[in-house]
This record gives structure tokens, sequence and C-alpha cells, in this order.
């Protein structure tokens, strides 16, 4: 009887040396012979498919590796199974880790690796004006413009699911939209104003930014991961710089430490303020939402005199910072920051005392419990439906495993967007708090470690506002070879398909509103 690779056994073995380390990552290649039973084994024991993608010419194997990423609930660890091809092609595992249809289409537009027995072949990020045979991640293509087709033939058309019946219809919206919004095509299929059914279609604006980033320096680099999504720059920034930090095992100053992490927080509450804001603008209740938009725009300019960006734009950097924090500019933080729950309070509190507004939000929208491993939702979005996940606690990174015992995870049950608004109204308190805890210790040593630059491969996790967002870099060279990213956002778009259902039209800009995901931030 042949033996297969034990997968859970490898997460029991390395999670308790993991818990010490930020991270810890066991990669383990399987032969392709075994893969599906290996894969079949774990389906269902709370493992979860966090990412799946693809790497030529890895670890000395000539041609395609796909690289599938592994997490298990209340396990410190990550798994990472190589799966070598000696063909362009394999066997899809969605129908084991629903989570992965994307990723296999985003392969597949990328790489041309096909999956037959997949059941769902659409493109994703290649519309239909794009040539056969076109994979423009491949080693091969020269990243330059494209020649597209005039004329597109029929059965390349993109086929939405149609759900027929007596007095189902379609509404059709986007994928350009009113104001500055980025373009999404959410297709309805609708009886009177009930949602039957929601397909939604993403990036209209790819902007291949892995591709983007093949050749450059990680230094070179960190600009194109801070314009991944803009209201996720220090995110995205400090989960690169990690990535290429773990490759040569470079220690960060404490100090740099500290600032990065009220940097994130500071993210964190400006982006919950908007979502905030954002849901009760789409209620009708401008009064309300007005308070938090005032809040979220003092934050934003307290971010340009911390660090010369509204955005926190170059300030973070393999290493640590480019800059110091001047201490006029921290002093100044915490003193903003006395008042600031106190007029959060009074702006939730209106809320809450406005039956009509609550009546909208209360058993709107509900993300189901089961569906959160299932396609991978994280951030506020998981947390509200029951799920206690965030890697500031799950796989503690920078700073955090140090002050983790000041903050707790946020938690609701019901999983509407009432529950999403309260969690992140918490998360902002928290994020405050912590602020203050590091300002009341912060170092006063050096905010960049001399680094060179090794090469290697490594994968980062950080908790970003929307939930987490993934990082891995392969160095060769003292260069970029392959960069993947895969943002909260990615996979959380596929959640509002099922929390629409049942729930009326008018619903769904505060249902969206709620999640507040980034079309950028997937349309890589």
């Amino acid at each position: 009887m042949k033996q297969v690779v034990d997968i859970n056994r490898i997460f029991e073995e390395n999670s308790a040396a993991a818990r010490n380390r930020n991270c810890a990552v066991n990669y383990v290649s399987v032969p392709e012979d075994d893969f599906n039973d290996a894969l079949a084994n774990i389906s269902g024991k709370n493992v979860v498919l966090i990412s799946l993608f693809c790497v030529e010419d890895f670890n000395n194997h000539p041609g395609f590796s796909l690289l599938y990423v592994l997490e298990k609930r209340n396990y410190s660890n990550i798994v990472i199974v190589t799966r070598r091809l000696e063909q362009p092609s394999a066997g899809s595992v969605a129908s084991l880790f629903p989570s992965a249809c994307w990723f296999e289409r985003e392969i597949t537009d990328g790489f041309g690796v096909t999956f037959p027995d997949a059941f769902d072949k659409r493109r994703l990020f290649l519309y239909e004006v794009y040539p056969e045979g076109f994979h423009p991640l491949r080693k091969d293509f020269r990243n330059q413009p494209v020649v597209t087709r005039e004329t597109i033939p029929v059965d390349s058309e993109y086929v939405f699911k149609k759900v027929t019946g007596e007095g189902v219809y379609q509404i059709p919206v986007g994928p350009v939209h009113a104001g500055i919004i980025e373009p999404g095509h959410f297709r309805f299929s609708v009886i009177g104003e009930t949602i039957f059914n929601l397909e939604i279609r993403m990036f209209y604006k790819h902007r291949g930014i892995e591709k983007l980033a093949e050749g450059k320096t990680p230094q070179q680099a960190v600009c194109i991961a801070e314009s991944i999504s803009g209201d996720e720059t220090a995110a995205n920034a400090v989960a690169f710089c990690m990535a290429v930090e773990n490759t040569g095992k470079i220690e960060i100053p404490k100090r740099a430490l500290q600032l990065r992490t009220i940097l994130l927080e500071i993210e964190r509450i400006y982006s919950h303020l908007g979502d905030m804001a954002g849901m009760i603008i789409d209620v009708a209740f401008t009064k309300g939402a007005s308070p938090f938009y005032v809040l979220r725009e003092e934050i934003l300019r307290m971010n340009n005199i911390l660090t010369g960006s509204r955005f926190m734009k170059g300030i973070i950097c393999p290493g640590g910072l480019t800059k110091d924090i001047p201490p006029k500019a921290i002093i100044e933080l915490s003193k903003y920051l006395e008042d600031f729950t106190t007029r959060l309070k009074s702006a939730t509190d209106s809320i809450y005392a406005t039956s009509s507004v609550i009546d909208r939000l209360e058993t709107t929208g509900v993300i189901k419990k089961e569906l959160v491993n299932l396609l991978n939702i994280t951030g506020p979005a998981a947390r509200a439906s029951g799920v206690a996940i965030d890697t500031r606690f799950d796989r503690s990174y920078g700073i955090y495993g140090d002050i983790s015992a000041q903050f707790h995870k946020r938690i609701a049950e019901k999983g509407d967007v009432l529950d999403r608004f309260n969690v992140k109204a918490a998360e902002i308190n928290d994020s405050v708090m912590l602020i203050h805890y590091l300002i009341s210790r912060l170092d006063k040593g050096e905010i960049c470690t001399g680094m060179e630059i090794k090469d290697g491969y490594s994968l980062s996790l950080v908790e970003a506002p929307r939930g987490q967002n993934l990082h891995w870099v392969n160095i060769k060279d003292g260069r970029i070879d392959r960069y993947k990213v895969r943002t909260a956002s990615f996979c959380n778009w596929q959640a509002i398909e099922h929390a629409v259902l049942g729930n009326i039209v008018p619903d769904f800009p505060l249902i969206n509103k709620s999640l507040n995901l980034s079309y950028a931030g997937t349309d890589l």
C-alpha cells in the first residue's frame, strides 16, 4: 500500500515550533500521482486554501510549478505544497477547496496552465479582446503594449449564469459606475426586488503588477507594492518588505517595528471610518455619516504630518523606514487621539439611536459562517460571522506578538451588515488604544538596518484593514524573479455573491459598502 504525504501531520509537527517565529512556512513537494489523495485527506479538516499560484523554473524544475498555500485554523504554521508539472496541465482542486476556482482561472490566464476538469474554465483577468495564446506572466513575454483582437469570436463570449423561470429578469450594473469608483460588473437575477442570483466580474483595470515587479530590485519594487491599493499602502508595503527581509533573515530595529505598527493601525482606523460612513450614506442618513467622514479626513491629514503623505507612501522600506517620524509629530498624534474615541462614540451612538438606520442594517447581507473557510473569507467580514481569525494574533508578525495581550479579537455572530459595522467600530477603538500603548513605550534607537539583498523566496502575511494580505517574493541574482500578491479583497469579493441572496436590490449598495472591497486590490 503506497504512503501518501500526510499534510495534516506536517501541520501538527511544525506548529509548536512555529509559535515563536513570524509566519513559519513549511514547503513540501508532493508527487503528482499522490497529489489528489494528499489534498483529499485534509479536505474538511479545518484546512483552508489561502492562495494558489504558478512559478516558472522554481527550485531547479524547468517548467511550471504550482504552489498551494494552506493554513489550518488554530495552527501557527503555513504549509505550501509544491506541485511540479511536466505538462502545462493539472487536475482542479476546486471541488475540494472552492476558493481555488478564481486562483486556477488566474493561472490559466497568466501562464496557460489548464485545468481540464475544472467546473469553471472562463477567463478571469484576460478579457475577450486579448488574443489566444497570450499569457503575460510567462518568462518569455515582454512587458509591452499588446495588439488586441478587432473582432471577438462568438465562442469567446463570457457567459453569465442564467436563472430562468416565470418573472425572473436580469439587472446588469456596471462596469462603469458613477463618480470615481473603479469598474466592476454585477449581474443580478431578480424576481420583483428579491435577488436570486448575483455574478460579479472584475479585472477591468488589471495592471500587470506582478509582471511589472519582475526584474526590479526590492528597493525599486516597494513603490509597486504601495500602489496595489491606495488605502492599504502601509499593509502592502510592510508585507512586501517582510517577505524580502525574511529571505535574508534581517532583524528590524525595534523603533522601526513600533512605528510600522503605528502606521498599520492608523491605516486600519481611517479605512474602517470610511466603511462605516459609507454604510450610513447608503441608507441615506447623510447627517449620521458626516462625523465619520470628518474623523477620517482628520486622520488623513495626520498621516501627512507623520509621513509627508496622506496615504503614508514613501516611508516603509526593506530594513525598516526611509525616515524617522519626529517627536513633535508623535506628540501631536497622541494629543489628537485623546478625545478621538469620545467623538467616535458620539457618532456611533447617533446611529444606534436611529431606528430606521438599524432596521436597514440588521439582518441584511448575512455571510454564513460555513462559507468563511470554503471561500477563504478573512478580516472583519469573517469575524462578524463568528470566525475568530486575525493574522495579528494567529501568525504574529513585526511587534504584534509582543503586544497581543493589549487587545483581542472582536467577534460577532450574526454576520449581517450591523455586525460588520459593530466589529469595525470596536477595532477602531482597539487601534487607538494600541497606538497610545506604543507611543508610551517608543524606542529611541535606529529606524533602519542596512541589508544585503539575498537570493531566496519567502512568504509574508499581514492583517490589512479588509483582512489577510499575502505576499510571496522569489529573488534571483538580487532581483525579483516572481512576485505574487493576494489581497483579502480577491477572496472576499466572492462572499458578496452569497450575502445578497434573498435581499432586495436597494440593499446591494449597503452590503457592498459593508465589505468595502478594493477593485484595485483585486485587479492586479
